[in-house]
């Protein structure tokens, strides 16, 4: 059972997209001689801080402070692309290197996860469903892709926009927090009310995607 291992359109736009955008920066990385390795080493290493000044609740405190969490969040995000980009450039894309990769990108997600449950941002129940989503997205398309489907760019929240959707909400968040103080003298909080359901309904619609998506194309293949 062989299907077209081309990437999607979504993988093609997001690929051409990064590449104008980080040309000089991966180009410099590899001058450097930094390897994909250390990349993802410092994108964990990111995850951790941002968690723990999450986990402080640096996301309520000085409007200064707040913004931390997110920004590690996001140079995490960073170093994810640029490792998988150094590794593409610098022909060192091997099984090992995708087996870490992997390995690492769950533990981040769990990190991420216990700093907003321990932070009361999250409570066990939103936590638990949110952490299994995000394991079930990882494992539907590690099985899919071990029967022979191509997953390229199948569903809506992959990691990429799982990080990007956290890191806005937790933008909006400092903002509403902010504003509806300086206005009312009452802080508004709206993460754990609006945002997280909205997250998880995502969630639960990119499992949908990608088992709709390989069910549909193991059936053809019978």
């Amino acid at each position: 059972m062989n299907e077209n291992n081309q990437p999607t359109e979504k993988r093609i736009k997001q690929r051409n997209l990064v590449d104008k955008l980080i040309d000089s920066p991966v180009e410099f990385l590899i001058r450097m001689d930094i390897s994909p390795n250390m990349l993802s080493f410092l994108g964990i290493v990111s995850i951790i801080i941002g968690s723990v000044f999450i986990y402080l609740n640096f996301i309520h405190g000085c409007i200064f402070l707040a913004w931390i969490p997110p920004a590690f969040i996001f140079l995490a995000g960073v170093f994810d692309v640029f490792d998988g980009e150094v590794a593409r450039r610098t022909n060192r894309a091997g099984l090992e290197g995708a087996y870490l990769d992997s390995n690492v990108d769950r533990i981040s997600d769990a990190i991420i996860l216990l700093g907003l449950i321990y932070s009361n941002f999250l409570d066990y129940i939103w936590g638990s469903l949110i952490l299994f989503l995000s394991l079930m997205i990882s494992y539907s398309r590690s099985r899919a892709e071990a029967l022979e489907v191509n997953m390229k760019g199948v569903g809506i929240m992959e990691r990429a926009e799982r990080l990007i959707l956290l890191i806005i909400g937790l933008s909006i968040e400092i903002w509403v927090y902010k504003i509806s103080y300086w206005i009312s003298g009452t802080p508004l909080s709206i993460f754990k009310t609006y945002f997280i359901p909205i997250f998880s309904f995502l969630l639960i619609f990119t499992v949908a995607q990608r088992f709709y998506h390989t069910y549909k194309i193991l059936s053809q293949n019978d």
